[in-house]
C-alpha cells in the first residue's frame, strides 16, 4: 500500500464518521417532540416503558445506533473498495435451469446433517457448475450485490455478501449461499469461464472477539473456510493490504469523539430536564 491510498483510506473513513454523526444526531434531535420518533415511539411499549425513562431511552438508542452504524460501515468498505477495485452493486445475465437444479441440490445435502447424502461445504463443490448448460431452459435474471469486485491486476471477480456482525438464522444462511451461487453462475455464463470468479461471506467484526476463532456454526454450515472473510481478513481484502484492518480501526478511533459528541447531544435532548 502506498502512502497516498493509506491517506486516501483514512480520508473516507474520517469523513464517512463526521457525517453518520452528524446526520444521526440530527434525526433524533428533530424527532424530540414527535410521538412517532424512534426513541419516543418506546413510550407504547409498556413492557419497556414501566421501566422507566432511561431504559427507555437506551434501549431505543442502542438499537437505533447498531442499524444506522452498520449501514454506514457498509457504505464506507464500499468507498475503500474502489480503491483498488472496479466496484458494481449487480450481476445480470444469463442463468440455467439445470444449474438452479444443481444449486437446490447441494444446499440440500448441506443442510441434510444427519442424512447419508450429508456435505460439508467446499469450494471444489461448484467449480463446475459453468458446465451444467446444454439442453437446459434460461433466464435473464438480474441479482443485487453487496460487492462485485473486479481486480483489474488480476482479472479476478469477487462476490462478497456482507453481513456486519455475520449473524444468520439456517434460514437465512441458505438464502444468502444460494443468492451468491447464482450470481457466481450469471457471473461465469458471462465470462464463459468460472475460473476467475470467487465468492466470499464476510463480516465487519468478529462477534466472538478479535483473534479469537469464528464459530457461527449456522454460517459454516453452508461456507466452506475458504469463503471466509472474517473481520480482520475483511478489512485488508477491500484494503488490499495486510495492514487494512489496524489503518481503518486506527482512523476509526481517531474520528470516533463525533459519534461520542453526537450521542451526548441526543442525552441531554432526551434525558435532561
Amino acid at each position: 500500500m502506498t502512502n497516498q491510498q493509506e491517506h486516501h483510506i483514512r480520508q473516507i473513513v474520517a469523513s464517512s464518521v463526521e457525517i453518520f454523526a452528524r446526520t444521526f444526531a440530527d434525526r433524533h434531535l428533530q424527532e424530540v417532540d414527535c410521538d412517532g420518533g424512534v426513541i419516543n415511539q418506546k413510550i407504547h411499549n409498556i413492557f419497556i416503558a414501566v421501566l422507566g425513562k432511561d431504559i427507555q431511552y437506551y434501549s431505543a438508542l442502542a438499537r437505533s445506533l447498531d442499524s444506522s452504524l452498520g449501514n454506514m460501515l457498509e457504505k464506507m468498505a464500499v468507498c475503500i473498495a474502489s480503491i483498488n477495485y472496479r466496484v458494481s452493486k449487480h450481476v445480470e445475465g444469463v442463468l440455467y435451469k439445470a444449474q438452479t437444479d444443481f444449486i437446490a441440490e447441494l444446499l440440500e445435502s448441506y443442510k441434510n446433517t444427519k442424512g447419508s447424502h450429508h456435505r460439508q461445504p467446499s469450494i471444489s463443490d461448484y467449480g463446475e457448475i459453468t458446465r451444467i448448460t446444454s439442453d437446459s431452459e434460461s433466464q435473464i435474471k438480474r441479482h443485487e450485490s453487496d460487492y462485485c469486485l473486479l481486480d483489474e491486476e488480476t482479472g479476478i471477480h469477487y462476490l462478497i455478501e456482507l453481513k456486519i456482525g455475520g449473524d444468520l438464522d439456517n434460514k437465512k444462511a441458505r438464502s444468502e449461499k444460494e443468492a451468491l451461487l447464482e450470481q457466481y453462475c450469471i457471473l461465469s455464463n458471462t465470462l464463459g469461464s468460472s475460473e476467475n470468479v470467487k465468492i466470499y461471506f464476510a463480516t465487519a467484526y468478529n462477534r466472538f472477539g478479535e483473534g479469537v476463532p469464528w464459530r457461527q456454526g449456522r454460517v459454516r454450515q453452508f461456507f466452506a473456510d475458504d469463503e471466509l472473510l472474517i473481520s480482520r481478513d475483511f478489512w485488508n481484502f477491500i484494503c488490499k493490504s495486510q495492514d487494512g484492518y489496524e489503518i481503518v480501526i486506527d482512523a476509526y478511533k481517531r474520528n470516533a469523539y463525533h459519534i461520542v459528541n453526537a450521542l451526548d447531544a441526543i442525552k441531554a435532548a432526551y434525558l435532561d430536564d
